[in-house]
């Protein structure tokens, strides 16, 4: 009997094991269509160098990660409701919903009291209303500036960061504060595009950065500062190129090899790169003439392959950066080669200024997620400088205006000091929270009814400060344990 049992389940095994390894080589490797390799598991490596698209299924894990995200949303939520004003707000997490509803109707009555948009030293907790972010002064430091979301949403269709739109959600206003650290990187490209209206540099100025990275500890405000920092800029009417997610350049989708220049081209992420970079632009794209008008170049499709009797595109000679951009979202063969001929066109753009703005910029510096089979067995995991898009901006070696900002969130490492083609004093420390800021942000969330007032005091607020070393995520989310 024991020995009947011990059969079926190694026989069970065996079947599992087959069932399986197919599966998880062909989420690798396309399966081969003709019919002398349909019994290999492993296609041919000239199969393999020919097409290629990511194994790993990033839909999945979005899905898990929202529904965790939610659920973490929620608890977070029951105890940030639980901080009003009157200990009748402090509740079991069944009553969530009348919790939030009680908030924003005291919110709603808060505004009708001016009084209340008090910060430190009686200082007003808000900027005034007709102050917008160029006219932002070192006066309004400390300062929280309000936004009008749907606006703001308009002027960044790429999409929030992710700090941006958590302060929004916890604090129930779109609002940040003003800091000494963005206003002196709003005024350093300010003065590159204005020179005239600052002293020079031998008059006691500082000479300002054309290329500046955003570097220093997790949760310090970066990508918020560059996110205002694109703002600013688009406000004032120049052409910026703006990447809120830079490590989706270097993950999921298709990736081919490009006989022609050795490096690996990326179609879906290119059409992506420039449908964002066309959402607020277009105006300014239709009125800014081409001055390259070489033929495009065309390399293979996304899950298509190469365009048959067709090696080239042809440029219109009348053509405008905006018709350049629409050849590569319309032609899935020509996306990265759009892409690259843009990085050329943006250097050579005088009408208006031009930034280009990277967020998640170490992400360039490391391995994507793509990998190249060197053998049936083995692959090669591929630098993210050899993909063509990330080849095409990663450099700073050049005279544009160019900003880019370290996500440590996405888990790259730390790197080294000296980067490659990045200029060596470019890497700019942004810090966190000082006492001062924290004070500030401290009192807003007692404006917001994240704390009783009863329960705010001096002493609570900088023990609050020093238990999170000044990191904004984790203050908003322990002040509400103010006791």
């Amino acid at each position: 009997m024991l020995r009947s049992v011990v059969r079926t389940t190694a026989r069970n095994l065996k079947l599992n094991r087959r069932s399986l390894i197919p599966n998880d080589i062909v989420s690798h490797f396309p399966t081969p269509t003709t019919s002398p390799a349909a019994g290999t598991l492993i296609p041919s490596l000239d199969h393999v160098h020919r097409c290629f698209s990511s194994s790993k299924s990033t839909k999945s894990t979005i899905t898990k990660t929202k529904k965790s995200e939610g659920k973490k949303s929620k608890s977070k939520g029951g105890e940030s409701g639980a901080a009003g004003a009157d200990d009748g707000e402090f509740a079991g997490g069944s009553a969530g919903d009348e919790l939030e509803a009680g908030r924003a109707k005291r919110l709603a009555d808060d505004e009708k009291i001016p009084s209340l948009d008090v910060g430190p030293n009686g200082r007003p907790l808000f900027t005034p209303r007709d102050v917008t972010l160029s006219k932002l002064s070192h006066k309004d430091i400390g300062s929280y500036f309000k936004f009008d979301e749907a606006a703001l949403k308009a002027v960044l269709p790429e999409g929030l960061a992710s700090g941006i739109e958590d302060e929004f959600k916890e604090s129930w206003r779109p609002s940040l504060l003003v800091r000494k650290s963005f206003l002196d990187l709003r005024d350093n490209f300010r003065r590159i595009a204005d020179p005239p209206m600052w002293p020079s540099e031998g008059k006691g100025g500082v000479k300002p950065k054309k290329q500046i990275i955003l570097d220093g500890p997790v949760k310090s405000g970066k990508s918020i500062a560059l996110a205002m920092l694109v703002h600013w800029a688009r406000d004032e009417g120049w052409l910026v190129l703006y990447a809120p997610k830079g490590r989706d350049w270097t993950h999921g989708g298709y990736f081919y090899k490009n006989q022609h220049t050795g490096f690996w081209d990326t179609p879906l992420q290119a059409e992506s790169i420039l449908k964002d970079f066309v959402k607020f632009n277009e105006p300014r794209l239709r009125e800014l003439r081409c001055h390259v008008y070489d033929p495009i170049v065309l390399g293979e499709g996304a899950g298509v392959g190469y365009l048959k009797g067709q090696d080239t595109m042809p440029i219109p000679e009348d053509s405008t950066l905006y018709d350049l951009v629409q050849m590569g979202i319309k032609s899935t063969h020509a996306a990265v080669s759009v892409v690259v001929r843009l990085r050329k066109e943006l250097s050579l753009v005088k009408d208006v200024p031009v930034l280009i703005a990277i967020d998640q910029y170490n992400n360039w510096f490391t391995f994507s997620e793509f990998e190249e089979p060197v053998t049936p067995r083995s692959c090669r995991p591929i630098h993210a400088r050899e993909l063509t898009t990330v080849n095409a901006f990663r450099s700073m070696m050049h005279d544009d205006m160019m900003v880019g900002a370290f996500s440590h969130s996405t888990a790259v490492g730390k790197l080294r000091k000296d980067l490659p083609d990045v200029p060596a004093d470019a890497r700019q420390d942004f810090p966190r929270y000082s006492l001062d800021e924290a004070e500030a942000v401290c009192y807003y969330y007692l404006r917001q009814r994240l704390v009783r007032r009863e329960v705010f005091s001096e002493e609570n607020w900088k023990k609050i400060y020093y238990l999170a070393n000044g990191n904004g995520a984790e203050m908003r989310w322990l002040v509400p344990f103010m006791r």
